[in-house]
């Protein structure tokens, strides 16, 4: 016997269409640049992954996001599925890459969410181009400073391994990372390794990148409202949260968040309270309107 499904509500249809990722390349100076994209409503929120993902450390994110507002996340220059620099790689680069997305969407003004490598470059770009930049998330963001780079002046430490004709490598990168990763979560590191397998990527050099930036130079010419997310199971950059505010000199307000649990994969392990703080952050200081 034939039976028929309930038709959806107008309400069901909408927040189906608000949820939808859609997938996009943007042709830009520095050749294609990969993102996803969900929700119609708002100055769009661009989010920015920690080194070597892609857009896809949003997923669990977007759909939280898109109902509210509109929320696009980028492969950033350099990773995933976005053209790919020669040589050694620099934060400029890559938050030179977000600004050529802008462009060529068309955004005029858009709030900017980094984690981890991510959050550095979101300084970057608030810094480089302040009259776009309506709001600011710093997702477990590290101080790049004097420190910094000197304790990472012999390699990263991790997403480091020599590439073996038996795939020992990728067992290598997994161990480097499991400690950090919450229990029972092989799902969370099988998505980095297929991000750090990514054609024409190298693991370690965002890593590497960060340890090139002279954040204490540039932090302070933040202006913009800045939420800073901190998970306080993060070892390497939830320490770094009151130097990363107090360096926030000149931005209009610093709001900062805890999230309980919160380890190197925040976003995908605890997409809930992100999106809680994250809605809540720009709903207060970038009205969908602004």
């Amino acid at each position: 016997m034939r039976t028929w499904a309930e038709p959806l509500s107008t309400e069901s249809l909408l927040h189906n269409a608000a949820t939808l990722v859609r997938f996009g390349y943007a042709d830009t100076p520095l050749g294609q640049l990969h993102y996803a994209e969900a929700g119609v409503d708002g100055v769009p929120l661009i989010c920015l992954h920690q080194t070597p993902r892609s857009w896809d450390e949003f997923a669990e994110l977007m759909p939280l996001v898109a109902p509210s507002r509109r929320i696009i996340a980028m492969d950033m220059y350099g990773f995933g599925q976005s053209a790919k620099p020669v040589g050694p790689q620099t934060i400029e680069q890559y938050a030179s890459g977000v600004l050529h997305l802008a462009d060529a969407l068309g955004l005029g003004h858009f709030s900017v969410m980094g984690h981890h490598t991510g959050a550095v470059v979101a300084v970057e770009v608030a810094c480089a181009a302040p009259g776009r930049v309506k709001s600011v998330i710093l997702s477990s963001p590290s101080y790049t400073g004097p420190e910094y780079r000197a304790g990472h002046a012999d390699g990263p430490g991790v997403d480091v391994a020599e590439i073996d004709d038996h795939g020992g490598h990728i067992a290598t990168w997994w161990g480097q990372r499991e400690p950090y990763y919450p229990p029972h979560r092989p799902d969370l590191l099988d998505r980095f390794v297929r991000d750090a397998l990514a054609p024409g990527v190298d693991p370690a050099e965002g890593h590497i990148a960060c340890s090139r930036y002279l954040m204490e130079d540039r932090i302070g010419l933040v202006m913009a409202p800045v939420l800073i997310l901190g998970g306080d199971a993060d070892p390497f950059s939830f320490p770094d949260i009151g130097v990363v505010r107090d360096g926030l000199a000149q931005a209009s307000t610093v709001d900062i968040v805890v999230v309980e649990g919160g380890t190197i994969p925040m976003v995908e392990q605890l997409p809930a309270p992100v999106a809680t703080a994250v809605l809540g952050f720009l709903d207060t200081h970038t009205p969908k309107d602004a």
